[in-house]
């Protein structure tokens, strides 16, 4: 496993007892945390989030609080964009398996069974954190890709476009009705503008992942 010493794990839960006890858990592993009393209050946090935190993270969550559950916060969470890049582990009793094994099957990364051994669930919110960091890069790559796209002319587009497609300069001059020399102009711009400095590697770029 990565170590990631920018990490945070939200630790959402009304016992202030398991809370204290999970933070001090997870500084034995030189990890950080921050708390929050309830559903509502990790919610309020995240409202704000337009994405997911740029540090790796995971949840540690209750199934069951007062107010809002946990497995009502969780299904909130998974209509919000950034959800997949903050993996959640269900805290649970005994009674509360059957909800959160289903609530794994609907994308939870994990749960831990109550009273859980210590260095089972650092070991797996360390995993957490680990396809946190993954899915926070792929995002990254996907933004970077798109701002570049973005700089593109409409002209640098319809080049782009014919160029990925194979044609050579002269046809994609006479599909456009330009000059084969604004044809070259426009093909170095764009691969510029993309970072690269062939077709190929153009194109291998624009493919979906």
């Amino acid at each position: 496993m990565t170590q990631h010493p920018d990490a945070k794990i939200y630790l959402v839960d009304d016992d202030a007892g398991v809370r204290e006890a999970l933070a001090w858990l997870l500084r034995t592993r030189r990890l950080l945390s921050e708390g929050y009393d309830s559903a509502e209050a990790f919610e309020a946090e995240a409202a704000v989030w337009k994405e997911a935190p740029e540090a790796p993270c995971c949840v540690l969550l209750d199934v069951r609080m007062p107010g809002m559950s946990g497995l009502a916060l969780f299904e909130r969470m998974l209509l919000l964009p950034w959800q997949a890049g903050v993996p959640v582990i269900f805290l649970s009793g005994h009674a509360d398996v059957p909800t959160a094994v289903d609530a794994v099957k609907r994308g939870a990364f994990d749960f831990c069974e109550k009273p859980f051994s210590d260095n089972a669930l650092v070991d797996r919110v360390e995993q957490a954190l680990d396809r946190s960091a993954q899915v926070l890069a792929r995002q990254r790559v996907k933004r970077e890709l798109q701002q570049r796209l973005d700089s593109l002319t409409d002209r640098e587009r319809d080049v782009m476009d014919l160029v990925i497609a194979g044609l050579p300069n002269k046809l994609v001059a006479d599909q456009l009705n330009i000059s084969v020399r604004t044809v070259e102009v426009h093909r170095s711009r764009v691969f510029d503008k993309m970072g690269v400095k062939s077709a190929v590697e153009l194109a291998n770029v624009l493919r979906p992942s």
